[in-house]
């Protein structure tokens, strides 16, 4: 007597079509859970797929040549270096007005109209030149005087005087100061150079009280107690 063959596991019970969908779906924004309900595939399959893990499905197919992927990567750090940094929700507006403006076609979403997450995942991993960083809050007075040209007149200046007194180094003391202010905001995260030692951003002057700290060190490690006003 034949035996009537019972399939005992859900492995691949669901079609190619039903993947398509779900994946096109998180793209534009769904969740991995909803997206795994609604069109009745495996989430961690789906995860594998998105992020393009399973290789001779779907492979991930750049939007960009290499060449304006570079452009893009120049901007970026150019932006950086001239403390507008951009956050990565930034590069995935960018991204898309780059697509539009150019008539490359995209899957971007045209209703948020921004790349996706997954295309900023692939961007980030061809170009590990760019890391996420917490930038520090810098002022627009101070960006401005912290230059090359400021910098060299001062050590221009400096030197002579070192010269002349002959200062010890007991007696080269260095201060900094360091202001809390009760509208403090922390800047978002943004895209810059892999291994830059300091990242910063300019913030705007916003009304409100300011303490402020001075600390003073000498060369040889002699401290001034800090005041606060």
């Amino acid at each position: 007597m034949v035996r009537t063959y019972k399939r005992k596991s859900k492995r691949q019970s669901w079609g190619e079509q039903s993947m398509k969908n779900a994946i096109q779906a998180v793209k534009e924004g769904m969740g991995l859970q909803k997206g795994s309900q609604e069109f009745g595939v495996p989430k961690t399959t789906l995860l594998r797929r998105v992020k393009g893990l399973k290789a001779g499905i779907f492979p991930f197919q750049a939007t960009f040549t290499a060449e304006i992927e570079r452009d893009l990567v120049f901007y970026i750090l150019k932006m950086e270096s001239m403390m507008f940094g951009l956050t990565t929700d930034d590069v995935r507006c960018l991204a898309f007005q780059l697509a539009e403006r150019n008539g490359i076609a995209n899957q971007f979403n045209k209703e948020k109209q921004k790349a996706g997450k997954d295309w900023l995942y692939h961007f980030r991993k061809r170009h590990p030149e760019l890391s996420l960083r917490q930038p520090e809050a810098t002022s627009a007075a101070r960006a401005r005087s912290f230059n090359q040209v400021n910098v060299n007149k001062f050590f221009d200046l400096l030197e002579p005087l070192i010269d002349q007194y002959k200062f010890q180094p007991n007696n080269i003391y260095n201060v900094d100061e360091t202001g809390i202010t009760t509208v403090q905001s922390k800047p978002s995260k943004i895209l810059a150079k892999t291994g830059r030692r300091q990242v910063g951003t300019l913030t705007l002057t916003e009304r409100g009280q300011t303490v402020t700290t001075e600390i003073c060190m000498s060369v040889t490690g002699n401290f001034i107690p800090p005041r606060a006003f």
